[in-house]
């Protein structure tokens, strides 16, 4: 009976180990931390933005397998949800430019200028809809 668990809890544990290693494999494929550093030209700095992803992501898990919560005042919780907020539409962003989606896009429609008016009309579509999904009853149901 005790194998059992002890098997559970293995598989479980490599499971887990494997869908992470998966999901920062894909972050370093697409090049998310050297662009970000580049683009802010902060590049000396590039291993603080890998140790907040590491953290953040062993911080998730523990969230998810763990049930706690930390005192925090509702202005921290919308700072955080904002910086999630922006770490999810850089991702999107940045594995858009890797495919080249934005410029294949650009030249279906054959749209010469405006490029920067059309991320900004997809970065406050997002916006809205999220405020939507989390404002209206119905939409988002908290624990």
């Amino acid at each position: 009976m005790i194998w059992r668990h002890a098997a559970a809890v293995g598989l479980g544990l490599a499971s887990g180990m494997t869908i992470a290693a998966a999901v920062f494999a894909f972050i370093a494929a697409i090049g998310i931390v050297p662009r970000l550093a580049m683009r802010t030209h902060t590049q000396r700095k590039i291993i603080i933005y890998e140790e907040a992803i590491t953290f953040g992501g062993i911080f998730g898990c523990l969230t998810m397998v763990f049930k706690f919560s930390l005192p925090m005042f509702s202005w921290l919780v919308a700072f955080l949800a904002m910086l999630a907020g922006v770490f999810i539409g850089v991702l999107a962003m940045s594995l858009a430019e890797t495919l080249d989606v934005l410029p294949i896009l650009a030249r279906r429609l054959s749209i010469k200028k405006g490029m920067s008016w059309f991320v900004l009309a997809i970065a406050l579509g997002k916006f809205v809809g999220s405020l939507v999904y989390f404002i209206v009853n119905g939409f988002f149901v908290p624990n």
